[in-house]
């Protein structure tokens, strides 16, 4: 049963500092052009040392209200939906939340790693349609840069920061609606991307071996592709299903801005043409849990998405988890 769920605004934010992919092979000590080949982004923002994550949530969280045309007391639900916290207590949203200037307004976080936004949506939309919320904002922002391991470029040269939020309600249209949410997790590839330190299982007072390394983001990228390569074609099928609708009947893609060659892979492999999808890849490159509704505010504040029309988001995050939802924006 479709949810009367509506997109009432969203907007998105980016550190101060903006690196392109010729300054990182000068960086790096590259030959010119490598970081760009291997990574296919030519200009990310990296968050400086006085930048964090709920700075960055709170400047698109209320550009989102904006948009909206709402204020932060038409809110009474505040959710973190992001896979790197600034700290490990208290919950990111918490920490937005001081930014924003709130107070008694609950807040906590939803983490399902780059598929935190997706996984937000879902789980609030229901109590939404309950009545328990009326108005809820979601913020997504990743600060990845500090984790990096420049050693491999293949992990690190896709990496960007930003932040992106959106503001959720009832529709009261009739037209905006969620018309169907698949989420799935093949723990076999758990360990296919993973920053081991950062909680207990590796906290320094537990371990023998030097913390830096576990502080470090690992990625085996053909063990990823080959394993959602597996899955990701029957989750979709079986999402249109739920759905109700056929290809021909999206009017944009919108995902997970993962990496080149996962952007490249939605449009051949899964049956969509590419003008369809919303690539912001070369200009953001992964902005972990950020990068989907960087994607969305993108397109809707050029033009391209309009009111009306169904809208695929769809994603990988660790886990590994496949997420994708279809609705009508």
């Amino acid at each position: 049963m479709p949810r009367r769920i509506a997109v009432l605004g969203t907007g998105h934010a980016l550190p101060s500092r903006a690196v392109t992919s010729a300054e990182l092979d000068r960086q790096l000590d590259r030959r010119t052009g490598t970081v760009e080949r291997v990574g296919g982004i030519r200009v990310r923002h990296f968050a400086t040392k006085d930048e964090t994550a709920a700075m960055l949530a709170a400047q698109a969280a209320r550009r989102a209200l904006e948009a909206a045309k709402l204020s932060l007391a038409d809110i009474d639900c505040l959710v973190a939906a992001s896979g790197t916290p600034d700290q490990a207590l208290p919950c990111n949203a918490s920490l937005i939340h001081r930014e924003l200037g709130l107070s008694g307004v609950p807040a906590f976080d939803i983490n399902a790693s780059c598929l935190s936004f997706l996984a937000a949506l879902d789980t609030l939309s229901w109590p939404i349609m309950a009545g328990r919320y009326k108005r809820v904002l979601v913020a997504s922002a990743d600060i990845a840069s500090c984790g990096l391991n420049w050693s491999t470029l293949e992990s690190s040269a896709i990496f960007g920061d930003g932040a992106a939020a959106a503001v959720f309600g009832p529709s009261t249209d009739g037209r905006s609606r969620i018309l169907a949410v698949e989420l799935g997790t093949y723990s076999e590839g758990a360990d296919l991307c993973r920053i081991p330190g950062g909680g207990s299982r590796y906290h320094p007072s537990r371990i023998d071996q030097p913390f830096d390394p576990l502080s470090k983001f690992h990625m085996d990228g053909k063990g990823v592709f080959k394993l959602a390569a597996v899955h990701l074609p029957a989750f979709l099928e079986r999402l249109l299903a739920r759905a109700g609708v056929t290809r021909d009947q999206i009017d944009w893609v919108v995902p997970h801005q993962a990496s080149q060659l996962a952007m490249t892979h939605a449009a051949k492999r899964l049956g969509f043409a590419r003008d369809k999808i919303v690539d912001i890849f070369a200009e953001h490159g992964n902005q972990v849990a950020a990068s989907l509704p960087t994607a969305l505010d993108v397109a809707i504040r050029d033009g391209r998405i309009q009111r009306g029309h169904r809208l695929l988001m769809l994603g990988t995050g660790a886990g590994l988890s496949l997420g994708g939802a279809v609705l009508e924006y």
